[in-house]
């Protein structure tokens, strides 16, 4: 299995003027690196997933997840947009967003991720340094080191 997050995994410049634009760019990632097979069927994963509870969090950040059979591994996607994206947080929109993908059937690792990465966004720090990274593999070794 490789690493759950990759340099070609993060966009520290997304555009999007809405959450189904951003979990689409992100998995535009995830299908590149080979991680997802069906970008079409994990998106309404994540829509279904999404129209259960909102996944945005207070602070900024936007947490869309699922588990897939369109999945191969588990991985983890990070954006980054300037503008800020609904993903339903009570305070607003989110700029930092992480898109995480879980195999369908598989171990709870896309829960013990979710957990490890709330555990780190209530850190002022950590948010402050995923605001500030300019280089994608910097971003990626940074989560990782973080959340594995």
């Amino acid at each position: 299995m490789s690493e759950v997050i990759t340099a070609d995994l993060v966009d520290l410049d997304l555009k999007a003027a809405d959450r189904q634009s951003a979990s689409r760019q992100l998995a535009e990632r995830l299908v590149a690196a080979g991680r997802v097979t069906d970008i079409e069927g994990f998106l309404a994963d994540i829509a279904k997933r999404e129209s259960q509870m909102p996944t945005g969090l207070e602070g900024g950040i936007g947490i869309p997840h699922c588990r897939s059979a369109h999945v191969t591994e588990p991985s983890l996607a990070f954006g980054r947009a300037a503008d800020g994206v609904d993903f339903g947080a009570p305070d607003g929109p989110a700029d930092i967003i992480f898109l995480i993908a879980a195999p369908e059937g598989g171990d709870a690792s896309h829960m013990k991720i979710l957990a490890s990465l709330a555990r780190r966004l209530i850190r002022a720090a950590f948010k402050e340094r995923l605001r500030s990274v300019q280089d994608p593999a910097e971003a990626a070794e940074f989560i990782r080191s973080e959340v594995s």
